[in-house]
């Protein structure tokens, strides 16, 4: 499961394409519902951000592209078979409803700086581009996918904000052309000076790793708040199965095993989400913890995390081992090969 999963802001209820109904989200993940009458598909009752497609980049489900759905529940449908959804920030795997419009094909490249800009800077010109749209004269521009990728709010605007300014200033920065610079708010002069590279947590004590530029301050339960001895033994002591190690606004993770590193300098512990998204009556979701859940649920199948402690400073640093959520098999795996015992 993608982080980006669980960022979002608002829900668009109702969405119908191709005679298909869709929940929408605004960090443009969507859920397929289950026709009436039929037997659920695999796909069916579930939020995903899906996979991308390894020849054009884009965000497909099933035989659709995601990006049109989210456009059509936020943009209204396609206005005619002329227009096409446009990625504003060329970001093909950015399907928050902020970077995508209708828009025809012409109308993306005359209105669009920055596609106007990467292809005068491919082409020459855009008479160049008119006339042999299959002849450019300045090589490659930009014609792999890895620098897109799914991203909040705050990344998207950055990249649009650069990629915007850097067809103004019509040069590309130097370390690259397209990259992960473009997701980071612009640099100046005063920002030169070494930041520290984690942020306060809610709990005294605590601290956790910047992965993303807008992460929240979250709880992190256990962290000793009297410190008396080894720090990072004390902290594994509190650290029993079962025991809440993470919450967050959606819920809590609890402990499943933690264990000293093979160089004792740090803490590894898989926890577990201890809650799961329920559909109300009204249509929203909310996370229900399993508490409070009438049917059994796999604990397998929740999400699990993986996560490295350290004492840093006077404080317990919490840092994300894997980006994103990872199969339970798979991150027993990575603990093993960090941990004494495994």
């Amino acid at each position: 499961m993608n982080y980006i999963l669980d960022i979002f802001d608002e829900e668009k209820k109702t969405c119908e394409y191709r005679g298909e109904i869709y929940h929408v989200k605004d960090n443009g993940s969507i859920y397929r519902c289950r026709k009436p009458g039929k037997r659920k598909r695999p796909l069916d009752e579930k939020w995903t951000l899906e996979n991308p497609c390894k020849q054009k980049g884009y965000m497909n489900f099933s035989s659709e592209t995601v990006h049109r759905i989210v456009a059509t529940a936020f943009h209204g449908k396609q206005p005619s078979e002329k227009h096409i959804v446009d990625h504003i920030d060329t970001n093909k795997k950015n399907n928050r409803p902020e970077n995508l419009r209708w828009i025809t094909r012409l109308e993306n490249i005359l209105l669009n700086p920055i596609t106007l800009s990467r292809i005068i800077f491919k082409y020459g010109s855009i008479d160049n581009f008119l006339t042999n749209p299959s002849n450019p004269i300045d090589g490659e521009l930009e014609q792999n996918f890895d620098w897109m990728r799914t991203v909040t709010k705050e990344e998207s605007d950055n990249a649009r904000n650069n990629l915007t300014n850097w067809a103004k200033e019509g040069k590309i920065p130097t370390g690259g052309q397209l990259g992960e610079w473009i997701f980071n708010q612009k640099i100046t002069q005063t920002q030169s000076i070494p930041q520290p590279n984690y942020i306060m947590s809610k709990t005294p004590n605590a601290a956790q790793r910047i992965i993303f530029h807008n992460d929240i301050p979250n709880e992190f339960p256990s962290t000793p708040q009297t410190i008396e001895g080894n720090p990072l033994k004390i902290y594994n002591e509190s650290l029993k199965e079962g025991t809440t190690f993470f919450r967050n606004h959606n819920g809590e993770y609890v402990v499943v095993k933690s264990e000293f590193s093979k160089d004792g300098q740090s803490i590894y512990v898989i926890t577990r989400a201890d809650y799961v998204w329920r559909e109300q009556d009204d249509g929203e979701y909310i996370p229900v913890p399993i508490t409070e859940l009438k049917e059994k649920v796999s604990i397998e199948d929740l999400p699990h995390v993986l996560t490295e402690i350290t004492y840093e400073n006077d404080l317990y640093v919490h840092s994300k081992v894997e980006s994103g959520f990872h199969p339970t098999e798979e991150l027993k795996e990575i603990f093993k090969g960090y941990t004494k015992k495994g």
